[in-house]
This record gives C-alpha cells, structure tokens and sequence, in this order.
C-alpha cells in the first residue's frame, strides 16, 4: 500500500521539524511527502528542504505564488499526490510510529473501506497532555461512529465536526469525487472529502489514538476544551443552528453525488439527503404564528424525523418555544 502524505504549512517553523521526524520515524514508511507551502516568512521551507535531504522517501515542496488558504492548498497537495492513498497532514503535530501502518493493514484488508480516521491525544504548545482525547472534545459518539461504517453517517456529517483531516486518510480514487473542493460552503475541506466518500463507501473509525494534536494559539482549527457544568437541555435551547447552513452543503453534495452517479454509486445516501433536507428546511420554515407553528412541529414529530435528523423531542420543543 503506497500512502502519501500531504502536508500544508505556512509560518510552521516553530512545531514542523517534530512533526516531520514524526513521519520519518513511521514503521510503514511513506510513500512520498508532498508539501504545500502557503508563502511562509519563517524558515519553514528551509526546515522541510533540510529535511529532504535526510529521508529515503521522496519529499517534494511546492510553494505557492499567491495564498491560497488552508482548504485550496490541501486541495493542491491533495491533487499532486501520486500513492494509492492520501493521509493528510497538519504542521504543528506530532505522528505515533504505528500510524501509517495500520492505516495501511485497514485498506488493504478491508477493500469496501474508503476512509479511514482515528482518535488523536489533545496536547499543549509544549507537547504535554492536557487531559483529553479529541473525539471525547468533539462527542463523536459511538452510535455515529456505527453508522458511519454502515454508510449511514451522510447526515452526522452536514455538520462537519466529526473527521478531523489532521487523522484522515482515504483512497486516492476518490479524488474524482470531491475535488474540486467548494470555496462557498461554511465547512474547510475535511468535511467536505469526508461526507463525499461516506456517501459512496464505508468509513472506518479507528479508536486508538494515532496522532498528538496539538493545540496553541496561532491553529486555525483546534478542540479547546468545553466548558462544562450547563445543562444539556438549556444548552441546546439557546443554541441557533444554521440550518440554512447545512441545507446550503446538503444540496451541494447531492448535486456532486449526481454527477458522478455513472462510477460512484450512491442512492441510499441520496435518499437520506433527500429526507434530511426535507426535515432542515421545515424548521429553517417553520411559521411565527403559534397555531401554524405548532401544526408543522407535529407534523415533523409524526414523521419521526426529528427522531432520525434533531434531538427528538428536545428539537421540537426548542423549535416549538423558540
């Protein structure tokens, strides 16, 4: 199984050469490192051509002439990758030796699997554990985890917070299916690759922690400990979902998944779009008058799918009073 990395970097010279040595220390060696500079001002170009030259596997650096921000660069490194599978890298981590080899034993063992993401140990700027995992930050539950391996997480994924890339890897035919990567969807590129190939494969969530993802100042994304101590229920009712929002990606994937119906089936993921969708534009509807918003709360409580796309009745009560 040929894996290449691909990495994106801009100002990372204080965290990439850990993250590099990281990659070089993995017992399934990669197959190349391609690296996406976004026009860095620090000495992180010089950091990865040093590193080149320490290295078996083949490291190719591309720098940008223009930024281009974090989701067209993956999109770029992505793109030039010429393994069998894609596993995405950020600058500031730090990999365990095991990574890539059980990434590879999964897809080669398992060939209905199209992507694969695992747990991460939270660290601090100094490499220190802070005390949590990242899928207990992000509550990725164990009932999601189960239906994204039976290609029925679609819907989990509207939201975008489940695979984060920093763990992700995937076959790299896919590619074909989610590239280009939208520039006007309220989601970065992890989300969107992940909900393009849930819809047309499985997805394996691996448990173990193979990564220590690393949290400081300068992230763009990172999983800052929730603060605790407020009930669920109130949470949730103060919460103001977009639903226009996660309509605005639905669609888009729906029309991407039409387009590549001829190599890429994917009809039970259509029909759950289809009724997702249906569910979020009732609510991102629902009418001002009490009676008349009354009357369409129990009609989406009738059909169950506040059940099967909300909160159950937490949902209807919040749209209900809200």
């Amino acid at each position: 199984m040929k894996i290449s990395v691909a990495m994106c970097t801009y100002n990372g010279a204080r965290y990439l050469p850990e993250q590099l040595q990281s990659i070089a220390a993995q017992t399934h060696s990669p197959f190349e490192l391609v690296v996406c500079d976004d026009g860095s001002s620090d000495h992180t170009t010089h950091i990865v051509n040093e590193f080149a030259a320490t290295v078996s596997f083949p490291v190719h650096l591309h720098v940008n002439e223009q930024r281009l921000g974090s989701t067209r660069n993956f999109e770029r490194a992505i793109g030039l990758c010429e393994g069998d599978a894609i596993a995405l890298s950020d600058q500031d981590d730090i990999w365990l030796p095991e990574k890539l080899s059980l990434i590879a034993d999964c897809l080669q063992r398992l060939p209905g699997v199209g992507l694969v993401f695992t747990d991460a140990e939270v660290i601090d700027e100094k490499g220190h554990p802070v005390g949590y995992c990242l899928w207990e930050q992000l509550s990725v539950s164990k009932a999601e985890r189960e239906r994204l391996q039976k290609t029925e997480g679609v819907n989990d994924l509207l939201q975008g917070a489940t695979i984060t890339g920093a763990t992700m890897a995937f076959r790299a035919r896919f590619r074909e299916l989610f590239l280009p990567i939208p520039s006007d969807l309220p989601l970065i590129h992890d989300a969107w690759i992940a909900i393009l190939v849930a819809a047309v494969s499985d997805v394996l969530p691996m448990s173990a922690p193979l990564i220590r993802y690393r949290q400081h100042g300068d992230q763009q994304v990172g999983a800052r400990q929730r603060r605790t101590g407020k009930s669920g229920f109130r949470e949730a009712m103060r919460r103001r979902t977009s639903y226009q929002e996660m309509i605005e990606v639905g669609t888009q994937v729906q029309q991407r998944l039409w387009e590549h119906q001829d190599v890429f089936k994917s009809d039970s993921a259509l029909s759950l779009l289809a009724s997702r969708l249906k569910h979020l534009r009732a609510r991102a509807q629902l009418p001002t008058e009490k009676f008349n918003r009354a009357r369409f709360v129990l009609k989406e409580v009738l059909s169950r799918r506040y059940h099967l796309y909300s909160n159950g009745f937490r949902s209807a009560v919040k749209d209900l009073f809200n």
